[in-house]
């Protein structure tokens, strides 16, 4: 198997760190590890390139990476801090055409409601981005160029969100609850990453407690932490409470596989 990447373009939660005009210690730290943009990650493996989620920090996370190919973006679920910055595809756009996008159905209608000017086919504005839609389906694997993509379905909440298990990495976030039927896929993976907003509990995320038992469920060889919360504490404070196989990640931590 080629050598795979896994670069985390984003760790924070909707908001952010620092959070607009708090005073939070960890809003006002200087360790860079304690800033965070928006949660996303960029997967690649020879000329495989995927990006998952494209939030509003999705152009400054782009130019950090030095990203410069993406085969297609996976949308995990609907909200604006996974999806907001789907206008900034365009420089991929202008050189390789209309970008590929998966997703659940009623996550690709509701991109299509909100960008309107980009999904439609007839009268298109001059200069907007184009996109192909390929609708992701529970238990239903796809390919991208020769790799294997295979859906993990999730609960946010009461909101049903998708996971994605590709080049033995899964990446999950904004879960609650993942059925019992879904654990056999990601037992044993090389890599997970898996949201965990802070220490207290919280309806529709999981907190530290739910996290690691959820680790110590699936059993990877290594864990890696997103989705933080400022009040979850810094990044080497937060680091000093973990298992020795699981990490906080970080805006700009590569991994190699």
């Amino acid at each position: 198997m080629k050598e795979a990447k896994l670069y985390f373009l984003g760790t924070g939660t909707s908001q952010g760190i620092p959070v607009i005009g708090s005073d939070h210690p960890v809003c006002l730290s200087k360790d860079p590890k304690d800033k965070r943009l928006r949660v996303s990650v960029w997967i690649n493996s020879g000329d495989f390139s995927v990006v998952i989620d494209c939030g509003p920090d999705f152009r400054q996370q782009m130019l950090q990476s030095k990203c410069k190919h993406v085969d297609a973006i996976l949308f995990t679920h609907e909200h604006a801090d996974h999806t907001a910055g789907l206008d900034d595809i365009r420089p991929f756009y202008f050189k390789q055409g209309d970008i590929p996008v998966y997703g659940h159905k009623r996550v690709l209608n509701n991109l299509a409601r909100r960008f309107d000017y980009i999904f439609e086919t007839e009268n298109k504005y001059p200069g907007a981005p184009s996109v192909t839609q390929v609708e992701v389906r529970e238990d239903e694997s796809f390919t991208i160029k020769d790799i294997v993509i295979e859906p993990i379905n999730a609960w946010h909440g009461s909101l049903q969100v998708f996971g994605y298990k590709l080049l033995d990495i899964v990446y999950l976030t904004d879960v609650k609850r993942i059925d019992i039927s879904e654990i056999n896929k990601i037992k044993g993976c090389k890599a997970l990453v898996i949201n965990c907003l802070r220490e207290e509990p919280h309806n529709t995320h999981f907190n530290l407690e739910e996290a690691l038992d959820f680790i110590s469920l699936v059993q990877p060889e290594k864990a890696y932490l997103t989705h933080i919360s400022h009040i979850f504490g810094f990044h080497e404070e937060i680091q000093a409470k973990l298992p020795d196989n699981v990490y906080v990640a970080y805006d700009n931590l590569e991994i190699s596989l």
